[in-house]
């Protein structure tokens, strides 16, 4: 995510909701990519979110701003995942999350 006007929160850092909206993103394009894996002829599941978690670990500065989805369990209804936000170290992450989501299958 790069930084710009549009994603400004005080002078100088980035807003909170921007940054638990790109761990949103990237928590559901790893779940949808875990799905997609699975295999079979069934179409895409509907994925509703049912809680969110996210700690903010340090305030986001002028950079760009980059995150990553784990799912760290998928179920037949429930996933849990986890995302982290870094800007210049992966190692060094600005904001956590913890997300479950219900898995709508079709059938």
């Amino acid at each position: 995510m790069p930084f710009g006007e549009d994603v400004l929160g005080r002078p100088g850092f980035l807003q909170g909701g921007a940054i638990s909206g790109l761990l949103e993103v990237a928590a559901i394009a790893a779940l949808r990519h875990a799905l997609e894996n699975e295999g079979g002829a069934e179409p895409s599941p509907r994925i509703k979110p049912i809680n969110a978690t996210v700690d903010f670990m340090r305030g986001g500065r002028d950079h760009d701003t980059r995150a990553i989805g784990i799912v760290t369990r998928l179920g037949n209804r429930v996933a849990n995942v986890e995302a982290l936000a870094w800007q210049d170290d992966r190692t060094r992450p600005i904001a956590a999350a913890r997300m479950n989501y219900l898995i709508e299958r079709e059938g």
